[in-house]
Formats: C-alpha cells, sequence, structure tokens
C-alpha cells in the first residue's frame, strides 16, 4: 500500500494476522537476501510489494489488539503480542532496506555474488504463462515437490481491482492461474523444469563472478554469516514463544550478540578492504547489508523477550506460529528410534523428510519447557555435550541419541515423517 492509503478497524482474528505476518517477515528475509544474491531486480520489487503488505498487517493486529485489551491483566498477555507484531515489522523494514540495495543502485561489489554456494537451494520468481500445463490445476494434482523438490512458497495473485493478493502459505488445494507469480524454492536442477512449465521460458543461472581476496573476501563472508545467524535468530525465537522455552530464547540472545560482534569486525575488514579497491563507494551496499542484518536478529531478541521475562505466552500467539506456513515442531527421539545413534548426515534427515533441525536439546537435566544449561555447540558433532545442553544448527555430522529433542521446521507432512523416524508419530507436538 501506499504510505498515505487509508486503512480502517475492521474485525479480524488476531491468529491469523499474526501467522501471515510470520509468514511474510520469513519470506522477505529470503526474497531480500536472494535479490542481493543474484542482483534481481524483479525479486527486489516483490520484497517492497511485500513490505506493503505487512504496514497493513501490523496496523490490523496493533488495532485488534487494543480491542481486546480490557484490564491490566489482559495488558500483561498481550505486551508479547505487540512485541511481535513490531519484530514483525522491523524485518519488514529491514528486507525493505535490503531490496533498496539493488533497486537503487546503491552500490555492491561482485564478490558478493561469488558468496552464493552452489549446493544450497535457491528462489527463483516467475510468471506463469497462459499456455502453462500448470493453469488451472492444483499444487497437489501437479505434486511438484515430489517429483522435482521444488516448493511453491508464495503466490501473488493480480485481482481485476488492480491490486495484488498475496498466497503466502500454498498447500495441496492452491490452484494456479494464467498470471501468477510463483516464488519458487529449490536446487537448480529442478528449478529448471519447474521455470521453464511455469513460465514458457529456459531458466538461466547467475553466473558467479571469481571470489575476492583479502579483506573484503572476510567482509563478504561475515555479511554472510550474520545472515545465517540472524535467520536461524528468528526461527528459534519463534521456537521459543511456542514451546514457552527459556533456553532456546536465551540462545537467540547468544546469537544476537554474535551478530554484533561479527558487524563490528566486518566495519574493520570493510574500511582496510576501501584502501584497496578502485572505487570505496562501490562497497556502501555492503554497509548498508550488514546494518539491515543485525536489524534483523535484533527483531529475533525482541520476539522471544517475553520468554526471558517470564511472561506466558499468549495461547494466540502459540496458535498464529502453528497454523503459519512452515511449521516449527518439537520431537523427542525414542528409544530403538532409527534416529537414536545416527547422525543428521546418515539419515539424509533433511532431504527424507524436508524438515531442517534448527537445535537440539541433549536429554537428561532440564525441566519441561527445555530450560536446561545455555551453553551451545554451534554446529557439527558436539561430541561430549552434556545432558541440557543445546545444540544450535546443528550440521551433517551431528549424532543424535535416545531422549534428545529436536526443534525443527519445514513443512506438517515433513513434520510426521521426522516423528515417524524418531520413533513415536504422535510425538510432536507444540509444547
Amino acid at each position: 500500500m501506499h504510505r498515505d492509503e487509508p486503512v480502517e478497524y475492521e474485525p479480524v482474528s488476531v491468529k491469523a494476522v499474526l501467522a501471515e505476518m510470520k509468514d511474510t517477515a520469513e519470506l522477505l528475509i529470503d526474497l531480500s537476501f536472494s535479490a542481493v544474491l543474484h542482483g534481481s531486480p524483479d525479486l527486489a520489487a516483490e520484497v517492497l510489494a511485500l513490505e506493503s503488505r505487512m504496514d497493513v498487517l501490523q496496523l490490523q493486529a496493533r488495532m485488534s489488539v487494543m480491542m481486546a485489551a480490557r484490564s491490566p491483566e489482559d495488558v500483561e498477555e498481550l505486551a508479547p503480542v505487540l512485541g511481535m507484531v513490531g519484530a514483525a515489522e522491523k524485518i519488514s523494514d529491514a528486507a525493505g532496506d535490503i531490496a533498496k540495495i539493488v533497486l537503487e543502485e546503491v552500490g555492491l561489489p561482485e564478490a558478493m555474488r561469488a558468496a552464493l554456494p552452489e549446493a544450497v537451494e535457491t528462489l527463483v520468481r516467475v510468471p506463469v504463462a497462459d499456455d502453462s500445463p500448470y493453469v488451472g490445476r492444483t499444487l497437489g494434482g501437479i505434486n511438484m515437490e515430489t517429483e522435482t523438490g521444488v516448493r511453491v512458497i508464495a503466490v501473488r495473485r493480480d485481482q481485476a481491482t488492480g491490486k495484488a493478493r498475496w498466497i503466502t502459505n500454498p498447500d495441496r488445494s492452491t490452484d494456479l492461474r494464467a498470471g501468477d507469480t510463483l516464488i519458487l524454492r529449490g536446487f537448480e536442477e529442478g528449478l529448471r523444469e519447474v521455470y521453464e512449465a511455469a513460465g514458457g521460458e529456459p531458466y538461466e543461472a547467475p553466473a558467479a563472478p571469481d571470489p575476492a581476496v583479502d579483506d573484503l573476501e572476510r567482509a563478504v563472508n561475515s555479511i554472510v554469516l550474520m545472515k545465517n545467524m540472524s535467520e536461524l535468530a528468528v526461527d528459534l525465537a519463534y521456537g521459543a514463544v511456542l514451546f514457552d522455552s527459556r533456553g532456546v530464547a536465551e540462545e537467540v540472545s547468544e546469537l544476537e550478540a554474535e551478530v554484533d560482534a561479527l558487524k563490528s569486525r566486518f566495519e574493520a575488514w570493510t574500511l582496510r578492504a576501501a584502501a584497496r579497491v578502485d572505487d570505496p563507494v562501490s562497497l556502501r551496499g555492503l554497509v548498508h547489508l550488514a546494518s539491515a542484518t543485525e536489524v534483523i536478529s535484533d527483531a529475533a531478541l525482541e520476539i522471544g523477550e517475553g520468554v526471558l521475562r517470564g511472561l506466558d505466552t499468549h495461547p494466540v500467539v502459540a496458535e498464529a506460529v502453528e497454523e503459519s506456513d512452515e511449521v516449527i515442531v518439537r520431537v523427542v527421539v525414542a528409544d530403538g528410534a532409527e534416529l537414536a545413534g545416527a547422525t543428521l548426515g546418515d539419515r539424509a534427515v533433511k532431504t527424507e523428510t524436508g524438515m531442517r533441525v534448527i537445535a537440539i536439546r541433549r536429554g537428561g537435566s532440564s525441566d519441561g519447557n527445555g530450560n536446561g544449561d545455555a551453553d551451545a555447540d554451534a554446529g557439527g558433532d558436539p561430541g561430549e555435550d552434556g545432558d541440557g545442553e543445546w545444540v544450535v544448527s546443528p550440521g551433517a555430522a551431528t549424532r543424535l541419541r535416545e531422549g534428545d529433542v529436536l526443534i525443527a521446521k519445514g513443512t506438517r507432512a515433513g513434520a510426521e515423517r521426522l516423528s515417524a523416524l524418531a520413533g513415536a508419530p504422535e510425538a510432536f507436538d507444540r509444547g
């Protein structure tokens, strides 16, 4: 929307608005960084369109929360809800600032695109052509994710009124229409097939230049690490709220501090690099990118602040996180389960289930909320981790044990598959 477009109060479900805000915020992070890494004005334009939608959502959410508060007790319960609304808005604004680096040609070294890893999932935007074989079919009927590994994470649909409607949580029943704009996530091989089927034109992957060296390369690598840590912090923050876990919330606080430290090192490397590049102004975009990324990690801390301060999670918040596009689940590894004693890589958990394990609490000495020791291994195989400790962002070499509690993110169908591997199909829940 335009900033001067009026927004009037209307009865809306706070739960539905919060769920859409969560989905939109996470999509904005993905789209904005993809726009930068691919140098794509099209993706950047989609970010600004979604940012405008977020403006409407946050106003609707604030008005609904104010209407619901009728006593001091209500105010205390609803305060964390407003914190989540404000945090999602901050993420939206930060994503918009990242997109403008591309749209306004602020300046970004070619080395930024060289930081795009080859074997990671990519986001691509494609309009659906009139003669696409997908037109008139549902996502369930197309069976795209199973056959190609590519997932439609959002659909923008232009309406007769001239306004666009975003579907941020498309499911099996979502039908595709000519003129829809699809946001796809997947690996290059599958993306080529889906892109051509949807848009009628071959997909051309952006060519990455040779990586930079010395201080500039270190600065770029710091940005990528900050981005990964900020995304993880947002995921963990929603998990902390969903499971009312102080232990997870403390990990978010640690990640936010790490991002701050990385930004300080980034600034030093960028200043050194400025003296050794032909055009120091070309580094301006990196500075903007680092600042926006830090804002995202700060917003993650705000999401989990209510848990850290001992405020009970309002039921509507937990329900909104549960009903969002990508669910966050808690799965306990049962005795004798297929995952017990195996590494995440051994069982190819992400490939086999589609779920990403974002944190593990070692089984044992912690309370029911997962409030064990806050120390965590940042990745790899934790080896001698003690009971109750958190392993944040576990890697393929991380070995699972009976009694471990997994915090994972993905689709509902994937959650069921992960739970089956953990030994009890009914063992995933929200707390």
